[in-house]
C-alpha cells in the first residue's frame, strides 16, 4: 500500500464531533473554530523506550497514545478538542497493522469526544507515535494549572494508584498467581488507560486550586507542582489509594508496593490541590462523575516534596524520568 493510500484508508475510519472542526483531514492543515482558549499538549512514543510490540498490540497501542495526551487536555480541566498524530513506520509493519492502530485511537477518541484531524506518515527505523492533543474552554478562568498550590490546601487525588506499573511487571515478568478478573484489571490500567475528562472538568469547576495528571509518578509529579507552585508538599504514604492486585504483584516481584503506587506511573489519575472549605465539594463533584477521590497529604511553606512513610519518616521513592539510564521500559508513556 502506497503512502497516500495508506492516509486514505487512516482518513476513511476517522469521525468528526462537533462542530468546531471546518476543515479536517485531507488537506493541507486542518482548520477549526477559535473560539475562548485553546488549550494544546504534545507526546511523543517510541518503540523500546514507551512500549514494545511484543507486549502490546496496535489497537491497544492507539488507544494508549491517545489516551496518554488527552490526560493533560483532563489536567487543565478543558474540554475536549482535536487530535493530530504523526506516525513513523519502520519496514517490517503491515497496513493492517497500521490501520488497527489507527482504529484503536480513533474508538477512543469518539468515546471522549475528540476529533483526529490529521497527523503525517515518515518511515522510521522504529516504530514511533507523536500526537497532538488540543482541549478547548470558554475563558482562562476555567482551567487549572500547575501553578496554584497555596501553603493550607490538601492534596487529593482521584482513583486508585500503582495499577497501571503492576499491569507492566506482569506483562513484563509474565507473573501467574492471580485470579483472572483481577489480572486482567491491572493489564487493562497498563494497556488501555481512561483520561478523566469529566472529572478534570469537574475539579475545575469544583475550584481546585493546582491540578496535573498522574503519568509518571506521584513522586515526580508532586514535584512539578511543588516547584511550579513555589511551595512544599508533603505526601502520607499510608494514605495513597493503592489499586487492588497491586500488593500481590509487589510480593511475587519483590518489589515494595509503593514504588509501584508513588513510582510507577500511568495510572492518568489527577492530583490536585484544594483549600478546606472546598473539600467536600470536589469529593461531590468527582463522585457525580464516577470518580472518587482520596486525600493524601498537604501544601505548606517551603519548596520541594517529602513523601512521609507511616512512621513520619521520610521516604526516597522516584518517579519516571526519560533521560534516567534504566534497564528496560519505563513504567510511564
Amino acid at each position: 500500500m502506497t503512502e497516500f493510500h495508506l492516509i486514505d484508508e487512516i482518513r476513511a475510519r476517522l469521525g468528526r464531533r462537533g462542530n468546531r472542526v471546518l476543515i479536517g483531514s485531507g488537506d493541507d492543515a486542518a482548520v477549526t473554530r477559535c473560539d475562548g482558549v485553546t488549550v494544546t499538549t504534545v507526546d511523543a512514543f517510541v518503540e523500546g523506550v514507551h512500549f514494545r510490540l511484543a507486549t502490546t498490540s496496535m489497537h491497544d497501542l492507539g488507544h494508549k497514545c491517545v489516551a496518554a495526551a488527552t490526560s493533560d487536555i483532563a489536567a487543565m480541566g478543558a474540554l475536549p478538542g482535536e487530535v493530530y498524530i504523526a506516525l513513523g513506520l519502520p519496514e517490517h509493519l503491515d497496513s493492517e497493522e497500521v490501520l488497527d492502530l489507527a482504529e484503536g485511537a480513533e474508538a477512543l477518541a469518539s468515546e471522549l469526544g475528540f476529533t483526529i484531524c490529521g497527523g503525517d506518515i515518515s518511515r522510521s527505523h522504529e516504530l514511533f507515535i507523536a500526537v497532538t492533543a488540543t482541549g478547548h474552554a470558554g475563558d482562562e478562568r476555567e482551567l487549572v494549572t500547575r501553578a496554584g498550590a497555596k501553603p493550607g490546601d490538601r492534596l487529593g487525588v482521584t482513583g486508585a494508584l500503582g495499577g497501571a506499573a503492576a499491569g507492566l511487571v506482569v506483562l513484563e515478568r509474565k507473573l501467574g498467581g492471580l485470579d483472572r478478573q483481577t489480572g486482567e484489571a491491572l493489564l487493562a490500567r497498563q494497556l488501555r488507560p481512561w483520561p478523566l475528562i469529566e472529572s478534570g472538568r469537574a475539579l475545575a469547576a469544583a475550584g481546585v486550586d493546582a491540578m496535573i495528571d498522574v503519568s509518571d509518578g506521584i513522586a515526580s509529579d508532586c514535584t512539578r507542582l511543588a516547584e511550579r507552585s513555589g511551595v512544599l508538599i508533603e505526601v502520607e504514604l499510608d494514605r495513597l489509594p493503592i489499586d487492588e492486585g497491586v500488593a500481590a504483584v509487589a510480593q511475587q516481584a519483590e518489589i515494595d508496593p509503593l514504588e509501584l503506587a508513588a513510582g510507577g506511573g500511568e495510572d492518568y489519575e489527577l492530583m490536585f490541590t484544594a483549600q478546606e472549605v472546598a473539600a467536600s465539594g470536589i469529593e461531590k463533584a468527582v463522585e457525580e462523575t464516577g470518580g472518587s477521590v482520596t486525600w493524601i497529604g498537604r501544601v505548606t511553606e517551603g519548596e520541594g516534596v517529602r513523601l512521609l512513610g507511616e512512621d513520619g519518616v521520610e521516604r526516597v521513592l522516584r518517579g519516571w524520568d526519560h533521560l534516567a539510564r534504566r534497564p528496560g521500559p519505563p513504567a510511564q508513556a
